[in-house]
């Protein structure tokens, strides 16, 4: 009698054949990172040699090749460095608003100095754009009689010319100063310079608000008498200077503090 053998089960090992893929995918993995790592790491070495010799006065690599940027040349990235540090920080609005208010400022000072020049007013008339506001400055004896703080019909007439240059669209705070040297005056008509400088401030305030274009609300006049010098009063040159009227036009960015 022919014995009858029990086939014996074979194993399934087909799941070798993707193991043994992954395994191959796995070391060529580790193999390129390797080698990657090899390279920057030799590149290192070789970049930061070079930059030793270069310190210590060889040469390196850094000259053996090209192109290499000169001290003079700029790359993209230090021009965005340099960009960066010049690049202004944002203005915040009162600083533009306060701009545009000197500016503005700038561009009646240009009016009033053209009309000086035509007129021939220099330097009787000066002009000064100061952190206040812009100050415009009238000599002794272009207004008045020495003395007196009655307007003279050649000053009513170069008044009336101001006041145009002083109309913007938005009106503006004006001071009108009167001051005076120190030599005491007639007591009969003037007590003292404080009301001579008051009345020759008001007087001129007066011609001003005749152009009905200014907002009387908007100015203000003022005597300082001989308290407030520019200049020595030792001399008759010193005590002429001091003998002034002053018109400052207030900035928009002042008046509203």
């Amino acid at each position: 009698m022919k014995r009858k053998h029990k086939h014996e089960e074979h194993v399934d090992e087909s799941w070798l054949i993707p193991y043994a893929d992954i395994l191959t995918l796995l070391l060529a993995l580790f193999i390129v990172l390797f080698a990657a790592s090899e390279v920057n790491s030799q590149k290192f070495q070789e970049i930061s040699d070079s930059f030793n010799q270069e310190l210590q006065g060889g040469t390196g690599i850094l000259e053996q090749q090209a192109p290499v940027e000169t001290p003079g040349d700029t790359s993209k990235l230090a021009d965005l460095e340099e960009d960066g540090e010049e690049e202004e920080s944002p203005k915040s609005p009162e600083a533009i608003a306060r701009e545009k208010d000197f500016k503005e400022l700038g561009e009646i000072q240009e009016k009033i100095e053209a009309y000086i020049k035509e007129k021939g007013l220099s330097p009787r008339l000066q002009t000064m754009l100061t952190s206040k506001g812009l100050l415009l400055t009238i000599k002794e004896g272009v207004l008045y009689p020495s003395g007196s703080a009655d307007i003279t019909a050649e000053a009513d007439a170069m008044a009336a010319e101001i006041a145009k240059l002083l109309v913007t669209d938005v009106p503006r705070t004006i001071y009108i100063e009167g001051h005076t040297d120190n030599v005491p005056v007639d007591g009969e008509r003037y007590p003292s310079n404080w009301e001579l400088s008051s009345e020759r401030a008001i007087n001129f305030m007066k011609i001003l608000l005749e152009n009905k274009e200014l907002d009387p609300r908007k100015f203000s006049a003022t005597g300082y008498g001989e308290y407030q010098p520019v200049a020595t009063n030792e001399t008759p040159e010193g005590r002429a200077e001091n003998r002034r009227v002053e018109v400052l036009i207030s900035p928009h960015t002042v008046e509203e503090k």
